[in-house]
C-alpha cells in the first residue's frame, strides 16, 4: 500500500505543533503548565491570523478555548472536589486502621488484599489519597515485620494504577477519551462497559505484583522507612548568653557530650570560620551540623544554641514556644506547594505555623544552607523535619497535598465520613445507571459535600489542580485541530500503511503499544487526548469497531508505570520508597509487557478480530 499524498499547511503545522508538544511535555524543567499555555497561545494565535477555511466552515481561534467548558474537564474537576470530600472528613481513615491489624497476622495475603483494595477503590476514587493514605501504613508494617518497604510501596503504587483503568471515572484520561470519542459520533461508553477486560488484565497484573514484583525489587535503605534516626542537617545559633560563647570547638563538644560534627562554622554576611577544634566561637555564629532529631535537640539544650529555619529566630511570635510542641517529620511531595520553592518563597512558617529544624534529601547531603534553611529549593522527597504545636502538625496532616511520616497517628475523622462516602456512592450510581451524565453527577455531588459541610468551598478551590486542568485543556485543543485539518487522518492512513496487510488484531496491539510508549514519556491525558481521533480514524479505514480502538487507546494511556516520571503516583513513591529509575524499569516495564499482551488479546477475542 502506498504512503498518503501530504495533506495541506494547516495540517502539517498542527502535527508540527503536536511533535513540539509533545517535546514539550517531556521537559522536566519546564512547568506543564507553561507548556499547555504554549500550546493553547500557539492554537489560537496561529488560526487567527491564518484562517482555516473548508467545506465551507472556519476553524475559529475561540473554538480552542471550548476546552474549558468540556463536558470531561467538568467532570474530572468536580469529581476531584468530591474526592477531596473523601479525605477531609476522614472517610478512608477506618480502611487504613483495618490494613494495618492484619497486616500483623499474615504480611503475605495482607499484600495482596492491599493490592487488591488499593486498586478497587481507586476506580471510582482519584489514586493520590489512597497511596498518600497507605504509604505510612505499609512504612509501619514493614518495620514492625522486618519487611523491605521498598518490597511492598511500588506494588502498591501500581496497583492504584491499574484499578484506575476499571472505569471512566477512575482516571480524567478515561474521561477524556469516552469523551472526545462521544463528541466524535460514538456511542457514548458507559462507566462499567469495559470493566470486563480491564478486571480480567487486572488480575493478572496484580498477580505479577503479588508475586513477581516483590522478588524483582532490591532491598532498598529507604529514608522514609529507616528504623533508627535519621541524619538531618541544621543550623544552631550561638546567642550572647550562651555558654558556647568563648569556648573552642573542642571544648563545646565536650560540654554537649560528644558527637557534635560541625560542617562550618557562618560568622556574619559571608564569612566562613574552618571549623578547627581550637577555633572559638563567637556570639551571633551559626554552626552548620549534621545529627539525628534528637542529638539536634541535645547540642541546643547543651549549648544554649537556638534551631532556626529561614534566618528567623524561633521566639515568643512562633509556634515553639507552646506547651504541646511536636517534632515531626513531612515529604515534599509532587505537587506540594512547597516543591521547587524556597520556605521562604513558600512563607512557610506564616502559612502552617511550624518550623523547619532540618533537612534530609535522600542520597545527598546538603553540605551548605546558604543563610539559612529557609533559602535551599525544595525538591520533590526531601524531608523536612519540622516542630510546632500539636494542632498545627495535625492540621498539616489533613493537607492531601503534603505527606506526614507518623504512621502512628490518626488521620482526620469526622462525623461527617458518612455522608461524605454516601454522596460518592451516589454520584457514582446516578452515572452508572445513566440518570445522568457524570459530569452532572458529579456538579452535584460538589453542591452535596459543600451543603453538608464535608468541605467549604476554599477547601473545593483547593482541591483543583491546575495542571490538570491546563493540560486537557492543551490536548482538547490539539486534537480538535488535528480532526478539522485532517492531521488526524493523514497520520492514520500512515499507521495503516505500515502495518498493511497485518491483521486487525495485529493492528490494535500496535496502536496500544504506541500509546504506551507514549505515555511514559508525556503526559497520558496529551497522549490520549490526542490518539483518539487517530484511532477512530485507523478503525475506520480497516474497516474495524472504533470502539475496540477506543479502549486500546485508554489501556495503552494507562500504561504508566515503566519509568517514575510517567505518574505523579511513581513520583511520591520513588521519593517513598528511595527507589532509583532502574528500579521502576525492573518491574515497570516487564509489567507493562504483560498488560499490553493482556488489554489487546482480550480486545482481540471481546471485539472479534
Amino acid at each position: 500500500m502506498d504512503f498518503p499524498a501530504a495533506p495541506d499547511s494547516h495540517a502539517i503545522a498542527v502535527m508540527l505543533l503536536t511533535v513540539v508538544a509533545l517535546a514539550l511535555f517531556m521537559r522536566e524543567r519546564i512547568p506543564l503548565e507553561t507548556s499547555s499555555m504554549v500550546v493553547i497561545v500557539a492554537l489560537s494565535l496561529g488560526f487567527e491570523l491564518f484562517p482555516y477555511h473548508s467545506a465551507g466552515e472556519t476553524l475559529h481561534a475561540i473554538d480552542f478555548f471550548h476546552g474549558f467548558g468540556h463536558e470531561a474537564l467538568v467532570a474530572v474537576c468536580a469529581l476531584m472536589i468530591v474526592g477531596q470530600g473523601l479525605v477531609r472528613t476522614g472517610a478512608l481513615e477506618p480502611l487504613g486502621g483495618v490494613l494495618a491489624r492484619i497486616w500483623s497476622t499474615s504480611p503475605m495475603l495482607s499484600l495482596l488484599l492491599t493490592l487488591t483494595i488499593a486498586a478497587v477503590l481507586s476506580a471510582f476514587v482519584n489514586n493520590t489519597p489512597i497511596v498518600v493514605l497507605l504509604l505510612p501504613v505499609l512504612i509501619s508494617v514493614s518495620i514492625r515485620t522486618r519487611m523491605s518497604p521498598s518490597k511492598v510501596l511500588m506494588p502498591m503504587g501500581i496497583a492504584t494504577l491499574i484499578g484506575g483503568t476499571a472505569t471512566t471515572i477512575g482516571t480524567s484520561t478515561n474521561l477524556l477519551v469516552v469523551s472526545v470519542a462521544a463528541d466524535m459520533g460514538l456511542r457514548r461508553i458507559g462507566m462499567f462497559d469495559f470493566i470486563v477486560p480491564a478486571a480480567l488484565a487486572g488480575a493478572v497484573g496484580i498477580v505479577f505484583l503479588w508475586l513477581v514484583a516483590p522478588r524483582l525489587l532490591p532491598k532498598r535503605s529507604t529514608p522514609l522507612a529507616d528504623a533508627s534516626p535519621r541524619i538531618f542537617t541544621a543550623h544552631l545559633r550561638i546567642p550572647d548568653d550562651s555558654v558556647g560563647v568563648g569556648l573552642t570547638l573542642s571544648e563545646a563538644e565536650q560540654k554537649v557530650g560528644g558527637g557534635m560534627k560541625v560542617l562550618r562554622v557562618e560568622r556574619g554576611e559571608g564569612l566562613y570560620v574552618t571549623p578547627f577544634p581550637d577555633a572559638k566561637l563567637k556570639a551571633g555564629d551559626r554552626l552548620l551540623v549534621t545529627d539525628t532529631p534528637n542529638n539536634l535537640k541535645r547540642f541546643e539544650k547543651g549549648l544554649g544554641a537556638t534551631l532556626f529555619s529561614g534566618g528567623i529566630e524561633v521566639d515568643d511570635d512562633h509556634p515553639l514556644k507552646a506547651d504541646d510542641q511536636q517534632i515531626s517529620e513531612i515529604v515534599v511531595v509532587s505537587g506540594s506547594p512547597i516543591e521547587g520553592v524556597t520556605l521562604k518563597d513558600a512563607r512557610f512558617i506564616d502559612r502552617y505555623q511550624l518550623v523547619v529544624l532540618a533537612l534530609h534529601r535522600a542520597g545527598k547531603r546538603v553540605s551548605s544552607l546558604g543563610a539559612g534553611m529557609g533559602d535551599v529549593e525544595l525538591q520533590s522527597g526531601d524531608v523536612l523535619l519540622v516542630q510546632g504545636a500539636a494542632e498545627q502538625i495535625a492540621a498539616l496532616r489533613q493537607d492531601d497535598k503534603m505527606l506526614v511520616l507518623d504512621a502512628t497517628a490518626d488521620l482526620p475523622h469526622t462525623n461527617r465520613s458518612p455522608a461524605a462516602v454516601m454522596i460518592m456512592a451516589a454520584v457514582i450510581v446516578a452515572a452508572a445507571l445513566g440518570v445522568v451524565p457524570i459530569a452532572i453527577s458529579a456538579v452535584c455531588g460538589v453542591l452535596a459535600m459543600v451543603a453538608t459541610r464535608c468541605l467549604n468551598w476554599r477547601e473545593a478551590a483547593g482541591a483543583l489542580n491546575a495542571q490538570v486542568i491546563l493540560i486537557v485543556v492543551a490536548s482538547l485543543g490539539l486534537g480538535i485541530a488535528l480532526l478539522a485539518t485532517g492531521g488526524a487522518e493523514y497520520i492514520a492512513k500512515v499507521f495503516v500503511a505500515t502495518t498493511f496487510g497485518a491483521p486487525p488484531m495485529v493492528v490494535l496491539a500496535s496502536l496500544t503499544l504506541l500509546m504506551g510508549v507514549l505515555t511514559n514519556v508525556v503526559s497520558s491525558n496529551a497522549a490520549a487526548v490526542i490518539g483518539t481521533p487517530i484511532a477512530v480514524s485507523i478503525a475506520n479505514q480497516i474497516g474495524q469497531s472504533p470502539e475496540a480502538f477506543v479502549l486500546a487507546v485508554i489501556f495503552g494511556s494507562n500504561l504508566c508505570y515503566a519509568t517514575p516520571l510517567a505518574h505523579k503516583i511513581n513520583v511520591l513513591v520513588m521519593a517513598a520508597g528511595g527507589y532509583t529509575f532502574n528500579d521502576f524499569l525492573r518491574v515497570g516495564l516487564p509489567l507493562a509487557v504483560v498488560m499490553w499482551l493482556a488489554y489487546s488479546g482480550l480486545l482481540g477475542v471481546l471485539y472479534g478480530l
